[in-house]
């Protein structure tokens, strides 16, 4: 596995870059890769399936500049921003965690992620399809896109976040995970006690990269974002 600690320029750059490190391990040109990112700026971002118009407050998205995006896996809508860690994990199939076993690489991953996260939380628990949590409040999300060889896992982990800004542009989700309970976002989501940095050293610890990630695909990055991820018919689909 090789690590990239990489925030491109744009929201839709980051979300075609994750794909794109997927579809090189697909093809051969990639393999196993940790990536790492924060964005500067604030951003919203649909899941594949997400609804903009159930999901979304476009009117406050609107009024503060804030992007709607949306990316190629499932799960949840998020925002995103200073204080708002990402993760991205490339890797292959194995005999525990097949194609079609979900639910098994969800437990892999998260495992991790939450062991990683021990000296800080040692409390967390996997809630839910894949909420990270500790004491009833969630502080990590998650997701997968899944090819024929190999998937990607990427979450969010909230490190000083400005919690009140996901109350601002996110309306309560229609499917809610049972532990929620029905609570509204500010009382149901919340920090971990550390900064990005302090994570990401962490997770780097935890996954154990054997070295930096080498070029990056520019080319597979463009062409994403020219077909899918920049495109108001894409993220507007639903």
């Amino acid at each position: 596995m090789l690590l990239l600690d990489l925030t491109l320029a744009a929201p839709a750059d980051d979300l075609a870059l994750d794909e794109a490190l997927l579809l090189a391990a697909e093809d051969g040109s990639g393999g196993p890769v940790l990536r790492l990112w924060e964005r500067p700026d604030y951003a919203v971002v649909l899941g594949a399936g997400g609804s903009l118009a159930v999901d979304v407050d476009a009117d406050a998205c609107r009024a503060d500049g804030v992007p709607i995006l949306r990316r190629s896996s499932g799960g949840g809508t998020v925002v995103l921003g200073p204080g708002c860690l990402l993760f991205s994990v490339v890797l292959p199939y194995t005999d525990d965690y097949g194609q079609y076993d979900i639910a098994a690489s969800n437990r892999h991953v998260l495992g991790r992620v939450r062991d990683a996260l021990k000296p800080l939380v040692p409390d967390a628990v996997v809630e839910g399809t894949s909420d990270l949590a500790v004491s009833g409040l969630k502080f990590g999300g998650n997701a997968q896109q899944r090819k024929r060889h190999h998937f990607l896992h990427h979450g969010t982990l909230l490190c000083g976040f400005d919690l009140a800004r996901v109350s601002r542009y996110l309306r309560p989700p229609e499917r809610q995970p049972a532990y929620r309970r029905d609570r509204p976002h500010e009382t149901f989501v919340t920090n971990l006690p550390a900064d990005t940095a302090t994570v990401r050293e962490l997770l780097v610890r935890e996954w154990q990269p054997t070295g930096n990630h080498g070029p990056i695909p520019w080319g597979r990055v463009r062409e994403l974002v020219a077909e899918k991820y920049g495109r108001d018919e894409w993220v507007q689909r639903r």
